[in-house]
């Protein structure tokens, strides 16, 4: 799992931002911050109330923010819709991100064997990751004043 101050790991996946189109995180590197937020899935309780908070409450000037979840890119396309999500998502139902972070949570609910461990990374515009938290549950959700003063140290 990468740790403050090491390289931060790059992978490929869906991109969800109005249309489904391939994602590579190096592509996003080096302008300014970027926010990796992981959540287990979307339609779910404490994952909306994380993304309405993103949306809400978290200035995303000055940074890329990309939710990072294991569901498909069609339902992350649905989910974003409904909830007027104003930033990307980032389908990785084939687990790359959540494996080059470290963030796999064994779930076997309805069905689901692994979705990602909610977690949040900042990547500084050389690379570097900056900030990490963890969620010690599944029902806990980032602490948002810090997100956006680690945003604001990125930068």
């Amino acid at each position: 799992m990468p740790r403050v101050g090491d390289t931060a790991p790059t992978f490929t996946a869906s991109l969800v931002n109005g249309d489904i189109e391939p994602f590579d995180l190096a592509e996003h590197l080096g302008d300014e911050p970027v926010v990796l937020a992981f959540f287990p899935a979307a339609f779910s309780n404490t994952c909306t109330d994380e993304m309405a908070a993103l949306r809400d409450e978290f200035d995303r000037d000055g940074a890329a923010l990309f939710g990072v979840s294991t569901d498909l890119p069609h339902a992350l396309a649905a989910y974003r819709a409904q909830y007027d999500l104003p930033f990307a998502l980032v389908g990785d139902p084939d687990h790359r991100a959540i494996e080059a972070y470290d963030v796999i949570e064994d779930f076997e609910h309805y069905g689901v064997e692994t979705v990602a461990q909610r977690a949040v990374f900042v990547i500084d515009a050389d690379g570097v990751v900056t900030y990490r938290w963890l969620a010690n549950t599944a029902g806990q959700e980032p602490d948002y004043d810090a997100l956006a003063e680690a945003v604001a140290d990125a930068n």
